[in-house]
């Protein structure tokens, strides 16, 4: 790896873009769609990324993690595939977070939304948490020969459902689609008080983001080169 290349960090959303970003960082959203985030990948890769990132939140899967817990990748299953996480990388990431947990994230096209989904997963795979890009950010790395590292956030604790406005709730950028939502709500009123749950989990994991991402400095970047 070229000891000039910056770290890329693929994310879903655009809050966590932004708080990933920073010197030497270049964070994509891509909004639970895969070949939007891989494009964006691909193109950060041809401008000389030297290491990739998945960053954000997560859902849980680990029956003892509750919202904000930190999680550090030792690597991405998807179906049959295992990406393993950039040792050297790994360490250093675990070392400026105490407290973080250590394990494998599932990678999955789509949000899990019933507890009793997360639950299986887990069973099958023993992974702490599911997001929707480890698994394409990891792809990416291994196919340029990149180093690669995840670090995650739970926001919906595995005994938690997501509500229906959850799957309409984005934009294709990234941005919260309020209006969806609104009108998710309208359809389906019953759902309030879980989506009010659900959007107290996310304060409390964005808090968490954004305290893990003050302790991480510019170790996003100084881990990768290390790599």
């Amino acid at each position: 790896m070229s000891r000039s290349g910056f770290v890329v960090a693929a994310c879903g959303l655009a809050l966590e873009a932004r708080i990933a970003s920073g010197d030497d960082v270049q964070a994509v959203a891509g909004a639970v769609d895969r070949k939007r985030l891989a494009s964006a990948l691909e193109r950060e890769v041809a401008r000389g990324a030297g290491a990739v990132m998945s960053f954000g939140i997560a859902g849980g899967l680990a029956p003892d993690f509750v919202a904000g817990t930190w999680i550090v990748g030792r690597g991405v299953i998807a179906g049959a595939e295992y990406r393993r996480s950039d040792d050297a990388w790994t360490q250093r990431l675990l070392a400026r977070l105490p407290g973080a947990r250590f394990g494998d994230i599932a990678g999955s096209d789509a949000p899990i939304a019933t507890a009793d989904a997360k639950r299986a997963l887990h069973a099958a795979t023993s992974a702490l948490a599911i997001d929707t890009e480890s698994h394409i950010a990891a792809d990416i790395a291994s196919a340029h020969g990149l180093p690669f590292a995840a670090f995650r956030v739970i926001a919906d604790p595995v005994s938690r459902d997501l509500p229906p406005a959850a799957s309409v709730a984005l934009t294709a950028h990234g941005n919260v689609d309020v209006v969806a939502v609104l009108r998710s709500l309208v359809a389906a009123p019953w759902q309030l008080p879980l989506l009010a749950r659900t959007a107290i989990d996310a304060r409390t994991a964005f808090a968490a983001l954004r305290r893990a991402r003050e302790r991480l400095g510019d170790d996003l970047r100084a881990a990768a080169r290390d790599a």
